[in-house]
Parts: C-alpha cells; structure tokens; sequence
C-alpha cells in the first residue's frame, strides 16, 4: 500500500473517531440538560431533602448558573489549547461527581453539587461544537450542530417527562440523583477511551494565560457583544428559570392541577425548543435577517405567555407552552449574530462570551423572581393572580429584548448584501 493511501486511511479512522467521540457527547449534553431541568418535577421533595423551604431550593439550583457561565469562558479556551481529549470527559465526570454530591440530604451538599453541575455542564455543547467540527465536513457541519442542540432539548423535555412520572411512583430523589451521576461518570470515561488524541504544536502554548485571553478582550470590547448577550438572555430565563425550575409547582400549586399534569404541561417548552431553534435559525437564514426573527420571535412568545395567564381563547395550556418553547428558539439567533460582528479570528471565544453574559443573566434574574414571585407559589390569597403575576415577569423580560434588539447591527447576509451595493 502506498504511503499516500497509508495516511488517506488514518486520516479516515481519526476522522470516524471524532465522530463517534461527537455522538458520545451529545448523550452527555442530553444527560446535561436533564440534569438541568429535572430539579423543576421536585420541588417538594428537594425541601424535604434539604430541610428547607422553596426559597432556599431556589438559591441551591440557581448556583448551576454561576459556575455554567464563568466555565463557558474556560471551557472554549481549554478546548483550543488541550484538545477535546483533556478536557470534556473531565467536564462529565464533573457533572456526575455534582450528581452524587447533590444525591446529599444537607444544603451545603447541594450547594457543591448544584456548582459542580454548572462547571461540567459549561463542557458539553462546547464540546460537542469542537468534536463536529473535527469529524464533519462543512457541508455536514451545521446539521451536526442543529442535532446536537434539538438532543439537548429533548434532555430537557426528558428531565420533565420522564423523571416526572419516576417521582409520582415514589422514586426517591436520592436514588435519582445517584443513578444519573453514576451514569454521567460513566459516559465521561467512554469519552476519554473513544475520543482521539490531538498534536497540538507550539503555537498552541504560546503567550500563556495572556494568549487565552486576547480573544475574550476582543470580544468584551465590542459593545454589540453584551447586546447579543442581553437579548439570548432574556429569552432564555423565561424558560430556563420560569419553566425548569418554578414551572411545575407554579402550575401544580397557583393552578392546583395535578402533579402528572403539572409535569406535561411544564416539559412542553423544552419540547418546543426542539423545534423552534431550528425552525428559527432556518426562517432567518432564508429571510437573509436576524432582527425581524428576534423581535416577531419575543413578541410570539408574549402572546403565548399571555395565552397561559389570561387564557383569552379556548387554547390548551400545554398546547400554549409549546408555542411559548417554540418562540424561545429565537434565542439561538444571538449566538450567530455575536460571530457575525465580530472578528472571524475569535468566533470560538464569541461562542464562549455569549454562554458567560447569557447565564449571568440567568443567575441575575433567579434570585429576584424566587424573591419577589417564587416563595409565594401556593401561598397567597388570590392563587390565579400569582400565577399571574409571575407570568408577566416572563413578559416583561421579553419585551425588553425586543427593545434592546432595536440596538443590534443586523448581520443578516441580506443586510450585507444591501450594504455591499451602496
């Protein structure tokens, strides 16, 4: 065999791994956004866990957030200066440790785990992102993309719809939390043994810690950056806050449906996730536009989340959330917009800066909507009215993106078209 075939073929193996490496992490970004979403389906039995009250169960899931969004910065630039081989299987071992530590009946216990979570978690779509990179072609390179998230969405639904029904049965919570970890740990050493090793030659070492940060410096210097930050944000804490954690008691005790119910209803807007991000990305790439998607996207999930409280027409609640979870998809056009006024030189660190500002929202956000809506689920006098009120909340975050959209530079290749012909 001729040297040049020799290295076609080992070009072709290293090629096959990386793929199979990617079809390995996007069952841990499946587990990851499980492991998100699930805490929403167990409220009550987490304050009996922990001894504590709701407001306390909120402060333990919101700390996910804090570390979700510092790692994302850490986790492109491990990426590109250790290789995937480094750094994402330890990302899920992180992530099962933070199960176990979680699976605890103590609140410092659950603090831990909740932070360990956050910081494994940061390695997943990130990963998933540099491994189909390596192992498709850029033909493929986007499907790979598109699939990896409408997975992880559907580990949302999963972390609802399935455990959901676990809990009902009589499941412990600590079971749970011991299966998952255990099965996270699991996936993360099937990660180190099948995802190949890369060379990486000098230039990858050089400048140090300064070389890691220039791309971020770039980044945060571009007001348009923390614009795209600030919309995906508040798009997505409606969701990942007003759905994957207060969704299910909101509904069970605000509305007083049952706990099944409760839990349906809750795991549609993943659901819809799954459908609105690529319908979405789709509808502005064929329009050529990013804004008109944002603003008609936010404004759609207005009339959706106003459907849910005010219920002026004979729509099913569930059928409502997923029209809600479908808008919400618009919240993955940021994350092309942030690349696209940016240098193509720190689009991976781009990636990694708009994860950071999105979470920080997230993290923002959470402890104010406990405080002010979350204590009182199932508290207060006028049951229908909290509900509500915690509705409008959601509302108010969506029309401040659009608002905030009406700042972004379009960066629709319609608009550079346009822009090109003057």
């Amino acid at each position: 065999m001729s040297t040049l075939a020799i290295e076609r073929d080992q070009t072709g193996n290293q090629t096959r791994a990386f793929v199979i490496a990617w079809g390995i992490t996007v069952i841990f970004y499946f587990l990851e956004y499980a492991v998100r979403s699930c805490p929403a389906v167990m409220i009550p039995e987490l304050e009996s866990s922990f001894h504590t009250t709701a407001l306390g169960i909120s402060a333990i899931l919101g700390a996910y957030y804090y570390t979700y969004s510092t790692m994302s910065l850490v986790a492109g630039a491990a990426l590109d200066h250790l290789g995937a081989k480094r750094t994402v299987p330890v990302g899920a071992v992180i992530l099962g440790i933070g199960c176990l530590f979680f699976s605890a009946a103590a609140v410092s216990a659950g603090d831990i785990g909740r932070l360990l979570q956050g910081a494994g978690s940061a390695f997943a779509f990130t990963g998933a992102v540099y491994l189909a990179a390596h192992g498709f072609s850029a033909r493929y390179l986007a499907t790979a993309i598109g699939v990896t998230q409408c997975v992880g969405m559907l580990g949302g639904s999963a972390g609802q719809f399935v455990v959901g029904p676990m809990i009902e049965q009589g499941v412990a919570v600590h079971t749970l939390w011991v299966g998952l970890g255990i099965v996270i740990i699991l996936v993360g050493l099937l990660l180190y043994v099948a995802t190949p090793k890369e060379q990486f030659g000098a230039h990858a070492q050089e400048g140090g810690f300064r070389s890691i940060l220039k791309p971020y410096k770039i980044v945060f210097s571009n007001p348009q950056s923390y614009l795209c930050g600030i919309i995906a944000g508040l798009l997505f804490a409606p969701t990942t806050i007003g759905d994957m954690i207060w969704g299910v008691a909101s509904f069970q005790k605000d509305l007083q449906f049952s706990y099944h119910n409760a839990v349906v209803i809750a795991s549609m807007v993943p659901l819809g996730w799954v459908f609105g991000c690529p319908l979405l990305g789709w509808l502005s790439d064929r329009i050529g536009r990013r804004k008109p998607v944002i603003i008609g996207s936010a404004l759609f999930m207005v009339a959706a989340a106003l459907q849910i409280a005010l219920r002026p027409l004979p729509i099913p609640p569930h059928v409502a959330m997923i029209l809600f979870g479908v808008g919400s998809g618009a919240a993955m056009i940021p994350y092309s917009v942030i690349k696209e006024v940016n240098p193509d030189s720190v689009k991976g660190s781009a990636t990694g800066g708009i994860n950071f500002l999105v979470f920080a929202i997230t993290a923002f956000l959470g402890p104010i909507y406990a405080k002010h809506v979350g204590k009182g689920i199932g508290n207060s006098v006028n049951l229908h009215l909290h509900f509500q009120r915690g509705a409008f909340f959601w509302i108010a975050c969506c029309a401040a993106a659009v608002v905030v959209t009406f700042f972004v530079r379009e960066t629709g290749p319609a608009a550079r078209t346009t822009s090109a012909a003057k």
